[in-house]
């Protein structure tokens, strides 16, 4: 959740950030009020306690008539006290429920508008020209024995799929280079849980807007992650860090693709179930901005490994997800779609999520304060689809890439089946 100090000394930045959003301000007036009746209640409830720890004294002291009469004043100041106490707890309850309503303050720098209003960073490599009309990488997938969407449907409905033979290696492939470099880049190899309570779910921000796009369990009252990110922002709640983090989570995940019907359907670019190694740090807050840029550089360097053109994208402000202040998206070319689809993603994430989670780090001095965190992917399934339509031959083999061929046994060209 956001910092009610900054709301308090400055509501105005609030309010444009929920404007960039394309978010209702209305709340962050509601948030004042209600932050200022809590305030209120709290000094009240503190003022009649003071009284009434006096007031003890004296009833102590007491004797006869007097101390009758103090007793029924006592009596009357603990009837206060409780419905001070009580508006204290209700009217923090409401500041509560309204912080949850706020997502995280976009950064100053990223664009305004919505899904389309991305800017280009840059661009990495050129699309390939092509003699002969390419196919698309499930038609390249089926040939070569990598992917079967049919059976994949026939055993979990539409949007399921099996990875078999050389599709399988080539996932495992990608996932253990993954896994090779960000363990050599310093960070730790997490098998995270797939399966996570309400608390940590709602902690990293996935329970509001983007609700509908998770798996619940309700007689289990547990969801279904759709990234790595969520078990490891809950992996340090409720702690006090010593120095910066850095976890690489290896998981399957699970998304329902709500609202997404029509798009990518075909093949496994948009699909519910895929495997992904993230990146997920926690730092200081004054090092987030660093740690961004890191984070992309580092997805950079693997999408080099894959050898396929790129374009980085600066995510416009409506287009945010819940927890995070900004957002740079990789997106390889697709030949048969003429187009970049994101193969990676990163968001600095600042000190939202870690604030609901309550994960605090010290500063220079020692202090805790409220750590920032921020994510980023280094490998998923979807990968697979770029790999395949930008390296196919006219034969319909698919030549590896470099970097890989030794994680597939030398394996130089996968061939049709």
């Amino acid at each position: 959740m956001i910092d009610l100090k900054v709301l308090r000394e400055n509501p105005e930045i609030v309010r444009a950030s929920q404007r960039a959003r394309g978010e209702d301000e209305g709340v962050v007036d509601s948030l004042l009020s209600a932050d200022e009746r809590r305030r209120g209640a709290i000094s009240r409830a503190d003022t009649l306690r003071a009284e009434q720890k006096v007031l003890g004294k004296e009833v102590g002291k007491a004797k006869g008539d007097e101390k009758t009469a103090l007793l029924v004043k006592a009596k009357d100041l603990a009837a206060e006290v409780k419905a001070a106490e009580a508006e204290q707890h209700a009217t923090s309850d409401e500041v509560n429920s309204l912080l949850t309503r706020i997502p995280n303050l976009v950064h100053p720098d990223a664009p305004v508008g919505g899904e389309d209003d991305f800017r280009v960073v840059k661009h990495v490599g050129e699309p390939r020209e092509f003699d002969f009309e390419p196919l698309d990488h499930l038609d390249l997938g089926t040939r070569l024995g990598a992917i079967d969407m049919e059976r994949g449907a026939k055993v979990g409905g539409s949007r399921f799929y099996f990875l078999k033979g050389v599709g399988a290696q080539l996932e495992l492939a990608l996932l253990n280079m993954a896994a090779a470099q960000a363990t050599a880049s310093g960070f730790e190899l997490m098998i995270t849980p797939t399966l996570v309570r309400p608390e940590i779910m709602a902690g990293t921000g996935f329970l509001g807007a983007h609700s509908s796009e998770i798996y619940h369990l309700p007689a289990d009252d547990l969801y279904l992650v759709g990234t790595s990110e969520v078990p490891l922002a809950g992996y340090h709640a409720d702690e006090i860090l010593d120095g910066e983090r850095r976890y690489a989570g290896w998981s399957s995940c699970y998304r329902r693709e709500a609202g997404s019907y029509g798009k990518d359907t075909r093949g496994i670019i948009r699909v519910h179930q895929f495997n992904q190694v993230e990146m997920f740090s926690y730092v200081r807050p004054e090092d987030a901005e660093a740690e961004h840029a890191k984070l992309l550089a580092w997805e950079e360097e693997m999408l080099a490994k894959i050898e396929v053109p790129y374009r980085v994208i600066d995510t416009a402000a409506g287009d945010l997800g819940t927890s995070a202040a900004r957002k740079f998206d990789c997106e390889a070319w697709i030949p048969t779609q003429q187009a970049y689809r994101e193969l990676t993603s990163t968001s600095n994430c600042t000190t939202f999520q870690a604030r609901r989670l309550n994960v605090r780090d010290r500063d220079e001095h020692g202090k805790p304060q409220i750590a920032a965190t921020l994510n980023g992917t280094l490998a998923t399934t979807r990968w697979i689809a770029a790999i395949l339509e930008n390296h196919q031959q006219a034969d319909g083999s698919v030549v590896v890439p470099e970097a890989l061929r030794p994680l597939l046994g030398g394996l130089d060209v996968l061939k049709p089946a």
